[in-house]
């Protein structure tokens, strides 16, 4: 397909010939969607002063009310760090939360199967992820089902079609694999249709370790490799308000003592979980992403973490989470001024509560992105697919998110002023009242110059209702089933999947890895 970039680097855009079935040159346009920088400043909506009074609130938060943090272990590690700990809470101090984000580093390279698809976690990089955590799939086809592990290598599939989603992520829960064994088929799955950066659960020390030693085995790394890089990502989710309970804090010791990426980010819903007022809810994000990073600082100095928040508002009338909304993209601004207060890359959220893929979804999504770029947010989680708050993952959804988000990244392209482009002698080729379709400047640059639709038509309506009035939902079924039916697996896969085999027998026979309490 023309919207799937090849495996050959271009600039973006690069132009590249390829012979037509009538064995003529065919020109094809090839963007480059690989590795992307916001391409707009950063913007703000609290001044430098009140930025600062955030950060002061939630380091009061956290010196005079505390964390609740239920893991022994981490209490044990805050304690030993200076920490007043008070049964299972926790009062952290601000020499301990400076002395972190002194330790903690401004940025690393997030490493991928395929060294291509590597990623610079810093700020200023723009890194998108598909929808992730759905308990659901949807789509024209098969309908609303419970997840299952079909659909987990389907959408990894989809989510390796597609350049513009740089790293995989836990699309779809399989729920027809039991939890113990889940683990196995989720990173086996990633490593046998995909090259890009990979996920792991944080769902207890068990399954973190088997996901570490899979990757090696996988990679053929050695210890050392594995460790001196960052090869797996976890996201860890406060309990807001103020709670840490255990699998998340055991995620954060582990995952930093590997050296691997923690990707720290509250959920705090104005008005539900958190204060209602925008300023209220980043104060409480802010407090609850510091102490979870200072837990990584004190378990290992150096360990890579990423500040992060999915705060919104909640729908008053029924608590439910909303996204797109105004809050959702001050907050989203808000906490990228934040991020950038401490020095650390940030992760931040699109994300659609429409039951949908109507316009609802799509204007949800869309303005989420635009506050997650505005907000020089480094990762932004469910930019595509994501529906009903996150509890299904939507094929069509996904295609027509896929559409917005390569129109963004073209932005990340800009254009030339040179005379060559501004094209005097095309203005001047063409009489007052006359058209270009056909000057010189047209023809050697028509079939390269513009974006080509994914699954958008732009036909007349004469033309679309000749064609069937199909709506953009019904041509992303199109899309997405040619995608599942031409797939073929990134060199090197299989390889890599198949050293995984023997470990996945000899763990599964043992009884597997249960979960953390």
């Amino acid at each position: 397909m023309e919207s799937q970039l090849s495996e050959t680097p271009a600039a973006s855009p690069a132009r590249a010939r390829r012979r037509g079935r009538d064995g003529t040159a065919k020109i094809l346009r090839q963007p480059d969607y690989r590795q992307l920088r916001h391409p707009f400043p950063a913007q703000t909506v609290f001044s430098e002063d009140e930025v600062a009074a955030i950060h002061d609130t939630a380091l009061t938060v956290l010196e005079r009310l505390g964390m609740r943090i239920l893991l022994p272990e981490a209490r044990d590690l805050f304690a030993a760090a200076g920490a007043r700990v008070q049964e299972d809470m926790v009062l952290i101090g601000r020499d301990i939360i400076a002395a972190a984000l002194a330790s903690a580093p401004g940025s690393w390279r997030l490493r991928a199967p395929n060294p291509r698809r590597d990623q610079d976690y810093a700020q200023g990089s723009m890194i998108f992820m598909a929808g992730v955590g759905c308990p659901n799939a949807n789509d024209r086809d098969r309908g609303r089902r419970p997840g299952s592990l079909r659909d987990y290598v389907e959408t990894t599939q989809l989510c390796q079609a597609f350049d513009v989603i740089h790293v995989q992520g836990p699309t779809v829960e399989p729920q027809d694999i039991p939890v113990h064994l889940r683990h196995y088929a989720t990173i086996r799955t990633q490593l046998e249709n995909s090259d890009k950066p990979l996920f792991l659960f944080s769902r207890g020390p068990a399954q973190v370790q088997d996901g570490f030693e899979m990757v090696q085995t996988a990679l053929g790394l050695s210890d050392a490799e594995f460790a001196q890089d960052v090869w797996l990502t976890t996201i860890i989710n406060t309990n807001s308000p103020r709670l840490l309970d255990n699998p998340m804090a055991r995620g954060l010791i582990d995952f930093a003592r590997a050296g691997q990426m923690s990707i720290v980010t509250p959920f705090c819903l104005a008005g539900a979980m958190a204060p209602i007022t925008p300023a209220g809810a980043l104060a409480l994000q802010h407090a609850e992403a510091l102490a979870a990073i200072a837990l990584t600082q004190v378990a290992r100095a150096g360990a890579p973490v990423s500040y992060g928040g999915f705060s919104s508002n909640a729908y008053m009338k029924s608590g439910a989470p909303a996204f797109g909304t105004p809050e959702h993209l001050k907050m989203q601004i808000g906490g990228g001024q934040l991020a950038r207060h401490i020095g650390l890359p940030w992760r931040t959220a699109s994300g659609s509560a429409s039951n949908a893929p109507d316009m609802q979804a799509a204007l949800e999504t869309t303005m989420g992105l635009w506050g997650a770029s505005l907000a020089h947010g480094t990762l932004i989680v469910h930019t595509a697919g994501w529906l009903e708050g996150g509890l299904t993952f939507g094929y069509e959804k996904f295609i027509n998110d896929i559409e917005g988000l390569q129109i963004y990244a073209e932005l990340c392209s800009r254009p030339s002023g040179t005379p060559a482009e501004i094209g005097f002698d095309a203005i001047a080729e063409v009489s007052p009242g006359g058209h270009f379709f056909q000057t010189r400047h047209t023809m050697e640059r028509y079939q390269t110059e513009f974006y080509a639709p994914l699954v958008a038509d732009l036909n007349n309506f004469g033309s679309w209702t000749e064609a069937g009035a199909r709506t953009s939902d019904m041509r992303a079924t199109d899309v997405w089933r040619s995608i599942l039916r031409d797939f073929v697996p990134p060199e090197g896969a299989a390889e890599r999947a198949d050293r995984l085999i023997p470990l996945i027998e000899a763990k599964t026979a043992a009884g597997g890895a249960q979960p953390m309490d």
